[in-house]
């Protein structure tokens, strides 16, 4: 079997709250695919405060944005004068996906100017199969660059962000493009189906994220000191639904339990949330760790008894599956994908927003340290059957090589 050779295209290269996509493409780099990788933007962080790995990526990352005007201009003057019917059809193209909204119609002319950038890139590094996570602005970069250049279109959609607005992010357009779609749940993979029509579903691939667990390995605190802690890892943003937590753990405490909270994650809702902190009176017993590194992420799983994750709307978050595989006992909510991760024997679902069900969540689990050792054991047990990287991995490169290798052929 011959050898694959593809283009991966990021919004952003590498970031904090997508490490996953960095592992992916590592461990893809590792099983032998070929994978030059474009982001529209620099990294979320200075080059030194990157990891290792994050590093390394960089220095042979293409970035589209800091090309600056005269990358652009040169990619734009080689293809119009090389290539000027489907230059003018993804202009076209690109410019009806606007409609006649003046600010969409500027945008998706910005996104032509990216597309344009990112075929011309792809010609030089020899390149025909664009893969593209997340259904959002960059996959309608992806969807027009096909529009201009003869090559291939894939993504991996997620949800469920890019399902609330199926006309911004033209998912249905999406869907007819693409030779094929990875969707990381079943949940991700019916939307699709909803949108579009029967004879499209063939293309729609179960294809679920993971984590290593012998990197991710159990960490039991069968007893509790001082304090019971609790663990949330995400974005602060509301619909991460760490408010209903905070409320939660006030609640806790009233009643007389010992509690610390560790938030580690950025935001804009950080200062919201500090204020409600403040008003609550918590200070002492909440804390706001900030951004970090995925090399110094562990120590704080290590510390914790519970994970939570109150969200009220989520794909199937890989912080889940990190505390899963460390047999940490976890507490989410009942929405979306996340059923799908965390079974019943697992874990506990709460209902999204019911700060009284997920009190009584965290109190049973306080309460019983057996029942959080059966949980963390389940889970590390449904996590390594389930949402091991290295098997998903595997099981996406194979996705890559029936799809694009059947079709090579088809083309010869």
């Amino acid at each position: 079997m011959s050898k694959l050779k593809i283009a991966y295209l990021i919004s952003q290269y590498p970031a904090i709250s997508h490490t996953f996509i960095l592992r992916e493409i590592l461990s893809l780099k590792a099983l032998g695919l070929d994978i030059h990788v474009a982001s529209i933007n620099r990294a979320d962080r200075c080059f030194e405060k990157l990891t290792d790995a994050e590093q390394k990526e960089v220095q042979t990352t293409f970035y589209i944005k800091p090309t600056g005007v005269l990358g652009a201009i040169k990619a734009h003057a080689y293809t119009f004068f090389r290539h000027p019917i489907g230059y003018f059809r993804g202009l076209f193209f690109a410019l009806s996906l606007g409609r006649t909204d003046l600010g969409k119609l500027l945008y998706r002319f910005f996104y032509f100017v990216e597309a344009v950038m990112v075929g011309r890139w792809m010609q030089q590094q020899q390149l025909n199969h664009l893969h593209v996570h997340f259904a959002m602005a960059a996959s309608t970069v992806g969807m027009i660059t096909t529009k201009v250049f003869p090559i291939q279109f894939s993504l991996t959609v997620h949800g469920p962000d890019e399902f609330y607005d199926v006309y911004t992010y033209h998912l249905s357009e999406k869907v007819l493009t693409a030779d094929f779609i990875c969707c990381i749940s079943d949940f991700a993979r019916s939307q699709l189906m909803a949108m579009s029509p029967p004879s499209e579903w063939s293309k729609l691939e179960i294809c679920p994220l993971g984590v290593n667990p012998t990197v991710f390995t159990p960490h039991i605190r069968q007893e509790y000191s001082t304090y019971f802690e609790i663990l949330c890892v995400g974005r602060l943003v509301p619909v991460k639904g760490q408010s209903i937590l905070l409320e939660a753990v006030a609640q806790l405490i009233a009643q007389g339990q010992q509690i610390k909270l560790n938030f580690v994650g950025d935001g804009p809702d950080r200062q919201i949330l500090e204020n409600i902190v403040i008003d609550k009176q918590l200070t002492e017993y909440v804390h706001f760790a900030g951004a970090i590194n995925q090399d110094k992420i562990l120590a704080f799983y290590q510390q914790a008894d519970v994970f939570i994750l109150a969200s009220f709307a989520e794909g199937v978050p890989v912080v889940l599956m990190e505390a899963m595989a460390m047999e940490i006992p976890c507490i989410s909510t009942h929405i979306t994908g996340i059923p799908e991760l965390i079974k019943k024997q697992a874990g506990i679902l709460v209902p999204p927003g019911n700060a009284k069900e997920l009190t009584k969540a965290i109190e049973q689990l306080i309460n019983d340290p057996n029942l959080r050792i059966s949980l963390g054991k389940a889970a590390r047990e449904w996590v390594i059957q389930h949402y091991h990287l290295e098997k998903n991995t595997q099981a996406l490169l194979k996705i890559f090589q029936r799809k694009l290798l059947k079709k090579t052929e088809k083309n010869t």
